[in-house]
């Protein structure tokens, strides 16, 4: 609810800018520090999170550019301050971080679900920062509520982002961000204690799937049509990416889990298999 933290010679200094900076940095540093308990490199990590970082943000701004009719069907308006400044859409950032994440652990020689696991806690404290940033700009809002908790929102707010004013809304944003706060120590926990190496990933996509799918009910922000696809099913563009990437988690995590005690068994055999000279 505080869009505007200060101002440096008339150059204003937004909220959201802030935590996004501080969703990232905490990102890569939990990312690093879990990735040096599993014995991975440091500074291949550190390089690897940079440029998961720079593609997040160039997949972030393409996929809203597609959902946007704004920009969508006036091209110009990608160069506007208003595109340049905005934090585009989380999914599109998190399609951008696993392309290139994938392409480039491949070149760094790292195994993928290790330092997908490693990554994956950190992933979700971003989250956490990055939504306390939408609260304070006052984007992705909610639909009105009369519950006790429900939010009204300034006119500077609505001046940066479009709020609407008149009316207490549901804190969609501090809904998501408290929960992958909790998502972010259940993770934190499951890497230390994880039967295989991807379940802490697969977890993550599962368990943020299903509460960005949930919650998107509750939001009344403009975000968009992907190809006419919400139109059709009544879902927003996130719920259906949501039910993809869910689906796909899932089936993926049950593949996994039942290959473990497979795989586990077959060592122990051959580790008790007795050795001819």
């Amino acid at each position: 609810m505080y869009p505007e933290l200060f101002r440096i010679f008339n150059l204003p200094i937004n909220t959201y800018g802030v935590f996004l900076a501080l969703a990232f940095l905490c990102a890569i540093l939990v990312a690093v520090r879990l990735a040096a308990r599993d014995g991975l490199p440091r500074e291949k990590i550190y390089d690897l999170c940079l440029w998961m970082l720079l593609s997040s943000l160039i997949g972030s701004k393409l996929l809203m550019m597609f959902t946007e009719p704004e920009y969508r069907d006036h091209p110009s308006q990608l160069l506007s301050l208003d595109f340049l400044r905005s934090g585009g859409v989380f999914y599109g950032g998190l399609i951008g971080a696993v392309v290139a994440g994938y392409f480039l652990m491949r070149r760094y020689q790292l195994p993928w679900w290790k330092t997908a696991d490693a990554c994956a806690p950190g992933i979700a404290i971003g989250n956490f920062f990055g939504r306390q940033g939408c609260f304070a700009a006052g984007c992705c809002w909610g639909k009105p509520t009369s519950l006790p908790w429900g939010v009204k929102f300034t006119e500077l707010g609505h001046e940066v982002t479009g709020v609407p004013t008149d009316s207490y809304l549901h804190p969609t944003q501090l809904y998501e961000s408290f929960a992958m706060l909790l998502v972010f120590f259940f993770l934190w926990w499951l890497h230390k204690h994880r039967r295989f190496n991807g379940q802490v990933i697969l977890a993550y996509a599962l368990l943020y799937s299903a509460i960005r799918f949930a919650i998107e009910f509750l939001r009344d922000d403009p975000r968009g049509d992907l190809f006419g696809l919400t139109t059709l099913t009544h879902l927003s563009t996130s719920q259906l990416i949501s039910v993809v990437v869910g689906i796909s988690a899932l089936v993926l995590l049950i593949v996994r889990w039942r290959r473990t005690p497979a795989v586990a068994q077959g060592a122990a055999d051959l580790a008790a298999k007795p050795v001819r000279a």
